[in-house]
């Protein structure tokens, strides 16, 4: 803008002034834009996040290994490799460059093959739990949530009486008839399907309440959100309201919930194996691998340990990961 100045003569040229100050400009972020910052400040997590993509690539690349490619063979037994007694010749367990993790004890087979290959068996249980009770606590949450009244009363009663079953012992003491009964219904093979179908149904079906209790809470406040009523004037369905309109806004939490539900499974698939319900031998998993060696946790340890250590990574690498997106979606939620 140009302006003159009070101070010069008559016919004195007006000066040329730029009032106008230079504006920084200022871009906005979006939540998940912010997120990922503070996911990305987080050293831990992103280490867990490493291990859990480790864990994942391992039990997707394990039966290729073994069927396809032949890098691994946990059926394979080496009885020339133990003494008289059952117990690996070499030191450690049998660790040598032909069996970084050593030998099982009595009958030979290669620990690493077995815990690579068990693996994916662990996880495959654990993610499909998951799933169900991801599924089953998310819809029941949001119908309790959103509709109220009567609904969401009946709801509540079922997620206090679920509670209520104690859910180990619940699988004892209906193994064989829930066996029976997935044989019987699903068509599915006897023996490890069966057993794998049960754990998996059992662990998704009494593990779904924390889920629709975080759910619902999420949706109590998101019902009275002004997008919700613009829905519902609208003449939206309870369909499209329920699962268009609230669910899109619940990924947070639903995310945080998957990450701190699959280590829980993997080590209730660990402890029913212990107890002897799920897959048996000679098909491993993390869990029969584990109770089989407490045989030999005095005689060779490191049999004992490598399970065991493994399942201790997975559970605290899926939960420090949980607890980063928990702190970087949330920020206010450890206030």
């Amino acid at each position: 803008m140009s302006v003159t100045d009070p101070k010069l003569g008559a016919g004195a040229a007006t000066a040329a002034v730029d009032t106008a100050a230079p504006v920084a400009s200022v871009a906005s972020k979006s939540p998940m834009q912010l997120a990922m910052g503070r996911l990305r400040k987080d050293k831990l997590t992103l280490i867990s996040l490493a291990f859990v993509i480790f864990f994942m690539a391992a039990a997707l690349l394990a039966p290729l290994a073994f069927h396809v490619f032949g890098w691994i063979d946990p059926l394979k037994t080496n009885q020339a490799a133990l003494d008289e007694f059952g117990r690996p010749n070499a030191a450690w367990g049998g660790i040598s460059w032909s069996h970084p993790l050593g030998l099982e004890p009595s009958i030979g087979r290669d620990t690493l093959a077995r815990v690579w290959y068990g693996l994916t068996f662990s996880l495959l249980i654990a993610v499909s739990a998951t799933m169900i009770a991801m599924t089953l606590g998310v819809v029941l949450g949001i119908v309790s949530g959103a509709a109220g009244g009567w609904v969401d009363a009946i709801i509540g009663r079922i997620i206090d009486l679920t509670l209520a079953f104690p859910q180990t012992l619940m699988l004892l003491a209906l193994s064989t008839t829930g066996l029976i009964m997935v044989r019987t219904y699903l068509h599915t093979p006897a023996g490890n399907v069966t057993a794998a179908v049960y754990v998996v149904l059992v662990l998704g079906a009494f593990g779904w309440t924390s889920v629709a209790r975080i759910v619902r809470g999420q949706v109590l406040s998101l019902r009275e959100r002004e997008f919700v009523h613009a829905a519902q004037m609208m003449g939206a369905s309870r369909l499209r309201i329920y699962f268009r309109e609230i669910l899109p806004n619940l990924w947070a939490p639903i995310l945080v919930s998957f990450t701190l539900m699959m280590p829980a499974f993997v080590s209730a698939e660990a402890a029913l194996s212990f107890l002897g319900v799920g897959i048996t031998a000679p098909t491993p998993t993390l869990g029969n691998i584990l109770s089989d060696s407490v045989r030999y946790a005095d005689s060779v340890a490191t049999y004992f340990f490598v399970p065991a250590v493994v399942i201790a990574a997975i559970v605290v690498s899926f939960n420090l990961l949980g607890d980063g997106l928990r702190d970087a979606l949330d920020p206010k939620s450890d206030r």
